[in-house]
């Protein structure tokens, strides 16, 4: 017997096949394996040098930035520690000394 995927949505082991496609009978999400691959290159996160970035790294901010409800701006140069990917627009989750947390877009950033 060949081993079927998980789900990519909830990582359910009781996938199956259906025609072309993977079926998950827990959650009812379908896929082929052609999409699971072009999400896993679509999900690389690169700062503005196009280096890429992982969970835990250093960056450092590479221009000013106007953060909303405050009236400080993130200085250039302003060194971020520990950042952690998330998916969206605003793609690193991190906590800047002085801001607290908050959200930052990979162009802003150069990892050190």
């Amino acid at each position: 017997m060949s081993a079927l995927p998980n789900c990519p949505k909830c990582q359910s082991e009781y996938t199956y096949e259906d025609g072309n496609l993977f079926v998950c009978p827990e959650c009812a999400h379908e896929w082929t394996l052609e999409s699971v691959v072009e999400t896993e290159e679509a999900a690389v996160v690169k700062d503005a040098n196009g280096n890429v970035l992982q969970d835990g790294d250093t960056v450092s901010v590479i221009k000013d930035l106007k953060v909303k409800g405050s009236s400080n701006a993130l200085k250039m140069g302003t060194r971020v520690k520990g950042i952690r990917l998330v998916d969206g627009d605003h793609n690193i989750d991190c906590k800047i000394d002085g801001f607290g947390a908050m959200q930052l877009k990979s162009e802003f950033v150069k990892k050190i």
